[in-house]
């Protein structure tokens, strides 16, 4: 199964690093049939790119939590911190989460870098934008449409889609 995996920048350093990464509570999203069924149309390709848009808004979440002993942002030679990632994985054991949303599924475990399809990565130009997501996610939640706009700005920024092999390039131009 395809799956879709909330990351941050930090987290794709220690998958380059580490040959792997344990995603926050082994959650991920997914076209589950949850989620296919909660839409009256759309083909796989759609729906998938439902499940990797919520990933990325996942991935807001992350980076609201990352400090810079996680190695995100706010010091010299770290990585940007205001870029939302994810990793596109196709792994066998996952367990559908529908009681916490239509998308979302438990792995089994960590995800192997062999494991990776692809990555998905903001531009630099989303950065201010995804700045004021971050800022504005649990606001958003709460019904601040305000809020709800500025997690739109930072959601009209298209993930910038990278081979497996490029990563470490990617990375080391950060």
């Amino acid at each position: 199964m395809r799956i879709y995996v909330p990351a941050t920048i930090a987290m794709l350093q220690k998958l380059v690093a580490d040959g792997e990464v344990l995603p926050v509570s082994r959650t991920a999203f997914a076209l589950t049939p949850a989620l296919r069924e909660a839409y009256s149309s759309g083909d796989d390709d759609e729906l998938s790119e439902v499940a990797m848009a919520e990933a990325a808004r996942a991935s807001l979440r992350l980076i609201a939590t990352e400090t810079p002993e996680d190695g995100g942002g706010a010091g010299e030679g770290t990585a940007p911190r205001f870029r939302r990632a994810v990793i596109a994985a196709d792994v066998d054991d996952v367990t559908p989460r529908p009681d916490l949303d239509d998308a979302v599924v438990r792995l089994a475990g960590v995800v192997t870098i062999e494991q990776v399809a692809s990555v998905h990565v903001d531009l630099a130009e989303a950065e201010a934008d995804v700045e004021k997501a971050v800022e504005a996610i649990d606001a958003a939640d709460l019904g601040d449409a305000d809020a709800e706009f500025d997690l739109g700005d930072a959601e009209d920024h298209e993930l910038a889609w990278y081979a497996t092999q490029e990563l470490p390039f990617l990375l080391e131009l950060l």
